[in-house]
């Protein structure tokens, strides 16, 4: 498969700019892959579909206010940082974007706040935008954290135009997020509203959570034509004993296993035993999954719509198959499904 078998014309208003004003009841494409039946549902249906027993996988990352607005010493001019991830707690260093980024030196400082009592100080260069900051402050590393909370806004897409506002801390946000370190949200778990999630369990669904760390990796364009030659950045993944146990009894029993977002199944596939099962992990993955690829453990996903040329987009075609993955995104784009974050969901099983 070639970079260009995933391009496709998306017009511009279904990019969504918002969520559905419930979490549940935004429109859910259902769609059959031995069938290749497509049916036209809202999310809170999905129930419909799982049995007593089965699985549904969660990330359970949750997103930290990574976007940061400082302004550059002498000049005084307003530079982005966004943070990507903490390199070492005792130095304070990071690793960040900048934008824009030909205005940021090694040696330049960057403060923010009114009172300007947080200082960055650039150390390195790491990509074309990207740097190491050194951050000062006075105060403890809890109270340091604190202010970059303080100081962050909820890193919405860059294609979301508009202004972050106060709804957005909460919507951006799965219901089940636990463990602070994703830059992203993993937007499929966005649909699940209190509400469902207990149906789901007073039907028996079981849960197992997962958790990756959402980076800029997964959102990175792809700028090869030979896919194969793509890198991935490394992203966080830990999976403990209590998700693999319930995820292969589940597995031993024939039961549906759902990954309920592209993150939750690069996850489950990167932690997979020789005999096709599913060992715990701590560490990282820098996992690619393009067609043609053979999945060992899910056999459904809860997934929005991507973006063209997108890794994510290639994942679900290799889940669902090529052909079946366009005719489905043609029909969503007909019948005015909304793409990306804020977007409507697919359920593929």
């Amino acid at each position: 498969m070639k970079l260009s078998h995933f391009n496709f014309e998306l017009p511009d208003n279904l990019l969504a700019e918002y969520p559905a004003e419930n979490r549940d009841e935004s429109k859910l494409m259902v769609v059959h892959r031995e069938t290749g039946k497509i049916e036209h549902k809202m999310f809170k249906d999905m129930i419909g579909y799982f049995d007593e027993g089965d699985v549904m996988v969660l990330n359970n990352t949750k997103v930290f206010p990574a976007r940061l607005y400082g302004n550059k010493e002498k000049t005084g001019a307003r530079i982005e940082v966004f943070l990507l991830r903490e390199l070492n707690e005792e130095q304070r260093l990071w690793d960040v974007l900048v934008d824009p980024a030909r205005k940021i030196r090694i040696g330049n400082k960057l403060y923010f706040g009114d009172d300007e009592d947080l200082v960055a100080e650039v150390i390195d260069n790491t990509t074309s935008r990207g740097r190491t900051l050194r951050f000062l402050y006075d105060g403890s590393y809890i109270d340091f954290r604190r202010k970059l909370r303080d100081l962050g806004q909820t890193p919405l897409p860059k294609y979301i135009k508009r202004d972050v506002e106060p709804e957005d801390e909460t919507r951006y946000q799965t219901i089940y997020a636990k463990h602070e370190g994703a830059v992203a949200a993993p937007t499929a778990g966005l649909h699940f509203s209190k509400h469902l999630l207990k149906r789901l369990e007073i039907k028996g669904i079981d849960f197992a959570e997962v958790t990756l760390h959402v980076g800029l990796g997964t959102f990175n364009p792809v700028e090869v034509e030979d896919l194969s030659k793509h890198k991935m950045d490394s992203e966080e993944l830990i999976i403990d004993e209590k998700a693999t146990e319930i995820v292969n009894k589940a597995k031993g029993k024939k039961k549906r296993i759902c990954a309920i977002g592209t993150t939750a199944m690069r996850g489950l596939e990167s932690a997979v035993s020789s005999d096709h099962l599913l060992n715990i992990h701590d560490g990282w993955t820098n996992k690619f999954i393009f067609p043609p690829y053979e999945f060992s453990i899910a056999d459904a996903m809860v997934t929005n719509f991507h973006l063209p040329k997108s890794t994510l987009l290639m994942m679900v075609s290799a889940f669902m198959g090529h052909d079946l993955m366009k005719r489905a995104y043609k029909e969503a784009i007909l019948e005015q499904y909304k793409f990306y974050s804020y977007g409507d969901a697919m359920l593929i099983i």
